[in-house]
C-alpha cells in the first residue's frame, strides 16, 4: 500500500514534519512524497533514512521532485 504527502508549495520544515507524521502513522510501507525545492528534497530524504526508511528513488521534472520512500 502506498500513500501520497503532497509537500508541494511549502517550506521546511513542514514538508519534513508531513512525512514524519505518515511515516509515524505506519499504514504505509511505500510513500511518495512530492516537494518542489531542493532543500526540501535533501530534508526529507534525509529525514527518511533516519527514521529506518530507504529512499528507493527521486525523480525530478520541471523543478518538482517525487521521492519513493521505503519502509526498512
Amino acid at each position: 500500500m502506498s500513500k501520497t504527502v503532497d509537500a508541494r508549495g511549502l517550506s521546511c520544515p513542514q514538508p519534513v514534519l508531513m512525512t514524519l507524521d505518515e511515516i509515524r502513522s505506519a499504514q504505509a510501507a511505500e510513500l511518495l512524497i512530492l516537494v518542489d525545492n531542493e532543500a526540501s528534497k535533501e530534508n526529507v530524504s534525509r529525514a527518511v533514512a533516519n527514521q529506518g526508511w530507504k529512499v528507493a528513488d527521486i525523480d525530478e521534472d520541471g523543478g518538482e521532485f517525487r521521492i519513493r520512500a521505503q519502509k526498512g
